[in-house]
């Protein structure tokens, strides 16, 4: 039974055609997968679902009713990025804002809050108490806490996921599908947007597929399309996903070498990348990749340990340094830690650029948009103009523009911290043979920090497990596969150097 229709959604942003005439039903009881590249329109979909934008043209109908403010609050939204009150409890963030029921006369009842707060931790099988403070529980427990903060919206009969599972580890997604399956058999009906096709293959009854605005493919039994069907439809070109993107180059020389490095939550981590290669970081979220080489670059504090680039020992806790030496760390958090939002691209390109676009601080404004081009150009970045606030451009854009800023800074070794995350097919793709580029052509030694063991392995000559904080495994070779490496970030094997297992 149809339980929203939307027909003929049309939806225009200055310059452009976000939505053009697509249809779209969703039924009680079924898991609707949108799939689509960055910019195809999705966003802008899920907003008109949600009632954040209006259509110009078409209508929208839920419950057999022409929408409306009171039909909207049976819609219910868990954004792709983390949205919560990081220094707030875990109740309050559920229950803000609070309603009669939670609270007495203008007092907030905790205890009851709490007491309530308890019974969704324990549908979504979460670890943390309803008083913990958010910014203090792992990323992959407040993705949770998002879900279960929707959820706890009682009237809800649509739930959009956006992108929900990109910092859940295996085992937590096979959990969170679970609960998702259940809502289903409640007679939910769940919109499940992800990049990750496996993940969509997996979960979904039916699928529909963006491209440009326009819906180019539906499918009402997702068992009756494959893979090749949806990357076709996304993209309009066959693209072969089993590619190897491996620097096909001997690594040279030694550029950074890490010895002995401890610090916030790991210890004696030692690894050294070569001129031209593509070193992989393997582990589940929370095992401390990020935080190493947020270390290396200078963001956090070390506690014992030497790095050393290009045989000249490195200052630690100087980020600035680090990049005059070449060293840049890409974050993984590319919305809050590495684009300027409401920078233009062409600011965004240049922030690095100082000596190169002005003179005695004054700026040549030839010299600025000369460079601005030449990355948007060079790294096949779709923006209408450099003068494009970023913050306006899909995430696989605003990787572009980060990787074509650091390129800039002419760059010797380059930390990638899960480049693709949240990107479509298409466009990892392209990343991948960036980075490929980047290592070959370039000398570059590229670090890849990746919870994809795909990636990792099609584009890593050397991957490096890390579990609990601590080297479990070095993989190359003939020894470089799914099941050793695996095998290792799990803790089965915490002392494997490259050993079959």
């Amino acid at each position: 039974m149809a339980i929203l229709e939307a027909k003929g959604i049309t939806k225009r942003f200055p310059g452009v055609l976000a939505l053009d005439n697509v249809d779209l039903i969703l039924n009680k009881g079924e898991v609707h997968c949108i799939v689509g590249e960055n910019g195809a329109g999705k966003s802008t979909l899920v907003k008109i679902l949600t009632g954040l934008l209006v259509p110009e043209h078409g209508t929208l109908t839920i419950n057999g009713r022409n929408a409306d403010k009171s039909l909207f609050s049976t819609v219910t939204y868990v954004p792709q990025e983390l949205n919560l009150f990081r220094y707030l409890t875990v109740a309050e963030n559920i229950f803000l804002p609070f309603n009669k029921t939670d609270t007495s006369s203008f007092i907030v009842n905790d205890k009851k809050i709490f007491k309530i707060t308890e019974k969704y931790l324990e549908k979504l099988n979460m670890t943390v108490s309803p008083s913990d403070i958010v910014a203090r529980i792992p990323v992959s427990e407040q993705q949770l806490l998002q879900v279960a903060r929707a959820i706890a919206r009682q009237q809800f009969n649509i739930l959009i996921l956006d992108e929900p599972t990109t910092s859940l580890t295996q085992q937590e997604t096979e959990r969170f599908f679970n609960i998702i399956k259940g809502l289903r058999d409640e007679g939910k009906a769940i919109v499940f947007i992800s990049h990750k096709l496996d993940e969509v293959f997996s979960l979904g009854d039916n699928i529909s597929v963006l491209r440009n605005g326009q819906l180019a493919g539906h499918s009402s039994k997702i068992t009756d399309v494959d893979t090749a069907w949806t990357i076709h439809q996304m993209t309009g070109e066959d693209i072969d996903i089993t590619k190897n993107y491996r620097p096909r180059v001997p690594p040279g020389e030694v550029l950074l070498d890490v010895k002995d490095l401890s610090g916030k939550g790991f210890n004696n981590i030692s690894f050294n990348v070569r001129k031209g290669e593509i070193l992989g970081f393997a582990g589940l979220v929370g095992a401390g990749r990020s935080e190493i080489m947020q270390t290396v670059f200078g963001f956090l504090p070390e506690k014992n340990g030497e790095v050393y680039f290009k045989n000249k020992r490195q200052k630690f806790r100087d980020t600035a340094a680090s990049i005059k030496n070449g060293v840049i760390y890409l974050t993984e958090e590319r919305k809050s830690h590495g684009i300027f939002p409401q920078l233009s691209v062409k600011e965004n390109i240049n922030v690095l650029q100082k000596e190169k676009i002005s003179t005695l601080g004054i700026l040549n404004f030839k010299t600025d948009v000369q460079i601005a081009k030449k990355v948007i150009s060079e790294y096949n970045v779709k923006t209408s103009s450099h003068d494009t606030k970023i913050i306006n451009l899909s995430g696989g854009n605003q990787q572009k523009v980060l990787i074509g800023r650091t390129m800039e800074a002419s760059p010797q070794v380059i930390i990638f911290d899960e480049p693709t995350k949240g990107i479509d097919v298409k466009t990892k793709e392209e990343i991948y043979a960036m980075m490929q580029y980047l290592a070959e052509e370039k000398g570059i030694g590229v670090i890849l920090i990746s919870s994809e063991m795909e990636e990792l392995l099609k584009c890593s000559g050397r991957i490096i497990s890390i579990y609990n904080g601590k080297k479990a495994g070095e993989f190359e070779g003939e020894n470089l596969n799914n099941k050793n490496i695996l095998s290792s970030i799990i803790g089965i094997d915490k002392t494997a150097q490259g050993e079959t297992t």
